[in-house]
């Protein structure tokens, strides 16, 4: 048995800490134990039910012993979100690898024909707990492959089939990237029909919107009539008003979700805690130029007079400045260089997209401080990584989201309590999820141990690849998985 003694008491509910001591018998919380016992002087410190991920895209990683999460405190992350999964494919691999490798953090080399044979690998392979939605895109390159448009009859129904034995698997919901070739084609009733299943089988639906930008308010009207028709679960993935000229759009997204949710609509959102995003630069192309995938993409572009056409329509719906958005990660050597630099206009980042195979990462400044501290602070919103590899410099989120919520804006800047920030990455992403996240005997013995004094993050967009500090223990399953040393 281990006895956690004179540590600060943060059960994840958002109520007063308190000081006590914890028993851990095996993989649960206990009462009190024998006197014969690994004893952890916790004085000074934190002890929280373990920090939950309900938005990362380390579907891969999470296979390959990585200690990124641990040693922010994570002991569970979901994964296939934004329409995003490695599972479940079928007919030609390189066609998930185009859509996929982007966001997963991988070009090629992986996949899984089911949901089962992913979540099997998972439980025998992770250091961590994984819960993991069907995404969208995936199931439709599954079926259709990067085609977009409507699907036939047969189609429709096979997509349904997948996602319902994915769902009957274990997977804690679905996904959907609407800003995702080929995802963003589906028509309403397509996305109704495998709602409905979610609603039915009880999961959370969770989806990247069809706009962040100048479509905000649109968007999340359009979520609101998904989840009215279907009776679904709706969890708004990164809200945000991205773009300077954007930003005022927030408010009005926050008044929808907060008068829908009143009528009895579960609807909730989550958001990472900084004011720089992180995608693919393919996110800033027409829809219709990623029709059929990356080959039919680099043709288009390369042909003079489309190429006229897509820079024109970029143009006229700007998301961002491209001074705003910054060369993240890149497929060849030879650009290397660029990574960490600005994109200079829409010519050099299509060229870029030649150049690389349309294998780039980038990270855009979005919001403002103001909109930031307002979604944060927000009683529904859960606070999420959304973090992913590149090949370059990835988004500081990746290795210190959660050390930076608890030290520079908990501790330093006072934005919320300790107690409510523990309850936005314990208790309440775990019961989107379903589940209870919590400090009584009973529970299972997966706990964070920190120090409010000195936990930070130390990665920035300059070295995001610091490990933080004040991270003093994380047990998972009754078991230190992860000691950090004290500042």
């Amino acid at each position: 048995m281990i006895l956690l003694k004179n540590g600060l008491l943060i059960d994840g509910s958002g109520g007063t800490p308190y000081p006590g001591d914890l028993w851990i018998d095996g993989a649960r919380i206990a009462v009190s134990g024998p006197s014969e016992i690994q004893t952890i002087d916790c004085t000074g410190l934190a002890i929280a039910p373990g920090f939950i991920d309900l938005h990362s895209h380390g579907d891969l990683q999470v296979l390959e012993g990585k200690l990124e999460k641990l040693k922010q405190g994570v002991v569970m992350e979901v994964v296939g979100n934004c329409g995003f999964s490695p599972f479940p494919y079928s007919g030609d691999p390189n066609e998930l690898h185009s859509f996929g490798g982007g966001i997963l953090g991988h070009p090629d080399g992986w996949g899984w024909r089911t949901a089962n044979a992913y979540l099997d690998s998972v439980a025998q392979e992770a250091n961590i707990g994984v819960g993991s939605l069907v995404g969208h895109g995936t199931l439709r390159i599954a079926v259709a492959g990067p085609r977009q448009g409507p699907l036939t009859a047969v189609e429709l129904d096979r997509l349904c089939g997948l996602l319902e034995d994915s769902l009957d698997a274990g997977c804690v919901g679905f996904s959907t990237g609407l800003m995702y070739a080929p995802g963003g084609s589906a028509p309403q009733e397509e996305l109704v029909a495998l709602c409905k299943i979610v609603a039915r089988k009880g999961k959370l639906y969770a989806t990247h919107m069809r706009s962040y930008s100048s479509g905000l308010v649109d968007a999340v009207r359009e979520q609101f009539d998904l989840a009215r028709a279907s009776g679904c679960r709706l969890q708004i993935s990164h809200l945000q008003a991205a773009g300077r000229s954007n930003w005022p759009l927030q408010q009005q997204a926050l008044d929808m979700i907060e008068a829908r949710r009143a009528t009895g609509v579960d609807v909730e959102f989550d958001i990472y805690p900084y004011q720089c995003g992180s995608t693919v630069l393919t996110q800033w192309l027409p829809q219709w130029a990623l029709d059929g995938g990356t080959d039919a993409l680099l043709a288009r572009i390369q042909d003079s007079a489309t190429r006229t056409r897509i820079l024109n329509e970029m143009a006229q719906s700007p998301q961002n400045a491209w001074s705003d958005i910054t060369i993240s990660g890149l497929a060849s050597e030879a650009n290397a260089p660029l990574i960490g630099t600005k994109i200079k206009d829409a010519d050099q980042a299509l060229d870029l997209l030649i150049e690389e195979h349309a294998a780039v990462n980038v990270i855009s400044f979005n919001q403002s401080e103001e909109n930031l501290r307002q979604l944060l602070t927000h009683p529904l919103c859960s606070i999420i990584s959304d973090g992913f590899y590149v090949k370059g410099k990835p988004h500081p989120r990746l290795h210190g989201t959660f050390p930076e919520l608890l030290g520079n804006l908990v501790r330093d800047r006072k934005w919320m309590s300790l107690e409510e920030a523990v309850h936005k990455i314990t208790a309440k992403p775990a019961a989107r999820l379903n589940r209870k996240s919590h400090l009584e005997a009973g529970a299972p013995a997966d706990l964070t141990i920190f120090d409010p004094a000195t936990v930070a993050s130390r990665a920035t967009y300059e070295s995001p690849q610091e490990d933080p500090t004040g991270i003093r223990y994380v047990i998972r399953q009754g078991k230190i998985v992860h000691e950090g040393a004290a500042a």
